[in-house]
């Protein structure tokens, strides 16, 4: 693994490059398609990027734990979870970036 983290500002720069929108306006997109994907997870809904994956929010029950340090057994609250599946274009893409590698 290279370490390398894709940042907000790393996809303000790369609409800037590609688009050739200003980079305030590259800011102000990359900000707004981030907040409509929030603002749709949070009501519950899913969000599906064509040949990149399915982002959603998953109901989870309440359910008994246990500690692993002590075998205490703790109860764990129902909660929403996010979850994402990659598409199989994006899985094959990642693969193939794996046989490429050799560290």
């Amino acid at each position: 693994m290279s370490g390398k983290t894709l940042t907000r500002m790393d996809l303000t720069e790369a609409v800037f490059r590609e688009v050739g929108l200003s980079r305030n306006e590259s800011a102000d997109l990359v900000e707004s398609v981030l907040q409509h994907m929030s603002d749709s997870l949070v009501r519950g809904e899913t969000v599906k990027i064509s040949s990149f994956g399915t982002f959603s929010v998953r109901e989870k029950a309440a359910r008994v734990g246990r500690n692993p340090k002590t075998g205490e057994e703790v109860p764990i609250l129902p909660r929403r979870v996010l979850t994402f599946r990659p598409s199989h274009l994006m899985k094959d893409r990642v693969a193939a970036g794996n046989s490429e590698r050799k560290d």
